[in-house]
């Protein structure tokens, strides 16, 4: 197998060469590395994303699912520009999220060739081997339409065994290490909603900067998502994003979205939650949620974690089995 040079500048040669493949690819001098950096959060409150020293809004655009459920491509750019225009420059997506032949990244990239510069921007891959990580970063970033990532995350840890093969010598962790130190990445993370124990076990074994973890919906058999893992990332000060909070809504109707978001918000060491987007309407909610939010009482967050039990002991939806991935969508 080929032995990938991923350097910087190897990287931008090669936007500049596939630029005709990849039209208006962006290949200009980065802020890179830059300290003290800042993004337009127009007014938003912001907080810091743990030891990356970043202030980010309190909701991150999620561009899975619901976000390629957007078919209509003038849309989904819409609701990429409302979103940076309004403050919410974090976006979060993924090499895998294509469902329905929407490809999150290329959406993205559409924005990013012009408006790079405003967005905190980070993907994942979920490749395991250094050589299949690197193909699959490189497609990524051409899809991007960028030659520079803010965060780069290894995408759904599953379990010891796939912490074992992550940590390998020859690894994606290895890829993901020489990004950052060549300065492709600002920083680096991973993300999981499967074992609380593996993302606990990640998060001891090497020194990421962001951890991208799930609330709320999984069986007790999976381990204590809120006190096993997240304590675990905030003692190496990594900054901590929430996702998948608002599910619970499919079990229990009676359970607000905006209670939901609320709630993992009001948790001890999350810095941000990541919200999945699928028209302007839910993106202008979300922005005015942000905008008036106020931390849950005690009490408050005791009456969520009691209506959350159903929950806890539902087995008939597809995200919670244990050999559920996110995976490709065509």
């Amino acid at each position: 197998m080929k032995n990938h040079r991923f350097g910087r500048r190897d990287f931008i040669k090669k936007c500049l060469a596939g630029s005709a493949i990849v039209t208006g690819l962006s290949c200009k001098s980065p802020l890179i590395g830059k300290k003290g950096k800042v993004y337009d959060s127009k007014g938003l409150p912001t907080r810091i994303l743990g030891k990356t020293g970043v202030l980010v809004p309190l909701i991150v655009v999620g561009c899975g699912s619901r976000f390629c459920a957007v078919q209509e491509q003038d849309k989904s750019v819409e609701i990429l520009n409302y979103a940076l225009d309004h403050g919410l420059y974090y976006w979060d997506t993924a090499h895998d999220y294509v469902y329905n032949n929407v490809v999150s990244e290329e959406r993205l990239g559409l924005i990013l060739k012009d408006r790079r510069e405003e967005v905190f921007l980070s993907t994942k891959v979920g490749e395991r081997t250094y050589d299949g990580a690197m193909r699959h970063i490189e497609e990524s970033m051409k899809r991007l339409q960028t030659d520079r990532l803010d965060i780069l995350q290894i995408h759904l840890i599953r379990s010891h065994e796939d912490v074992e093969k992550i940590c390998a010598e020859d690894s994606v962790l290895k890829a993901l290490r020489k990004l950052k130190d060549e300065k492709v990445t600002r920083f680096i993370g991973f993300s999981g909603h499967l074992s609380a124990e593996a993302m606990m076990e990640m998060a001891n074994r090497y020194d990421f900067d962001t951890m991208l973890i799930a609330l709320n919906h999984y069986q007790e058999r999976q381990g204590n998502f809120e006190k096993q893992a997240i304590p675990a990332a905030a003692k190496k000060k990594m900054g901590i994003l929430a996702m998948k909070v608002i599910r619970p809504r499919e079990t229990v109707e009676s359970l607000a979205a905006d209670d939901l978001i609320r709630y993992a918000l009001s948790l001890k060491h999350v810095d941000a939650a990541v919200i999945g987007m699928d028209s302007l309407d839910v993106l202008k909610k979300n922005i005015q949620l942000v905008r008036n939010f106020k931390k849950m009482s005690p009490e408050e967050m005791k009456k969520i974690s009691v209506d959350l039990e159903p929950v806890y002991a539902g087995h008939n939806l597809p995200w919670m089995d244990p050999s559920y991935t996110d995976g490709v969508r065509v």
